[in-house]
């Protein structure tokens, strides 16, 4: 059985670090027998479509090819459609409501609970607010996350220490949805 797939990976093409032109991204996942292979910006999405395998080998497969090819380790997760689409419905935050760029997505290679984040007062940075869900973290940022002292607080390798992390704003959340549902 076919099932429809989303690859996120993290900091590629940010500051001229890590350079991964989507086309040859795009050749590289049809190159490991995936099909209906689609990009959607420049920031590192891949959907594809895959008869074989499950999300944990996915992206080690990917990962392992891209490091392979290109010369540069790239931390990759991959979710399937079903996630993607339960992971929006789950969405504490009024998403119809709000700006794209005031709502992001955290994806987390495995579960996080809030035992993690104990140390950020979360009070102090109100109106900002995080909340967990099924690996993924919501993160509402009022100014958008370029301003944001919860994010930045969020961000600290010792909070994400043994995970594989990776943010997106919620109009990829959305478009990712759309791409995997796509011929399914």
């Amino acid at each position: 059985m076919t099932t429809k797939y989303a690859a996120l990976l993290r900091g590629i093409n940010v500051g001229g670090n890590k350079k991964l032109p989507m086309a040859e991204l795009r050749t590289l996942v049809e190159g490991l027998g995936h099909s209906g292979v689609r990009t959607h910006l420049q920031s590192g999405q891949a959907v594809f479509a895959a008869d074989r395998g499950d999300e944990e080998s996915l992206a080690v497969e990917l990962r392992e090819a891209i490091e392979k090819r290109f010369g540069f380790s790239v931390d990759v997760i991959v979710r399937d459609h079903p996630y993607l689409k339960a992971v929006a419905e789950a969405c504490p935050f009024p998403a119809a409501e709000l700006e794209a760029r005031q709502l992001h997505v955290t994806y987390y290679s495995a579960p996080v609970d809030e035992a993690r984040f104990a140390e950020i007062d979360q009070a102090a940075l109100l109106p900002e607010e995080f909340r967990l869900g099924d690996r993924v973290l919501y993160l509402y940022v009022p100014d958008g996350l370029g301003r944001s002292k919860l994010a930045e607080q969020l961000s600290r390798s010792r909070l994400n220490k043994g995970l594989i992390a990776t943010t997106r704003n919620w109009n990829t959340v959305v478009k990712l949805i759309e791409l995997t549902a796509e011929g399914s």
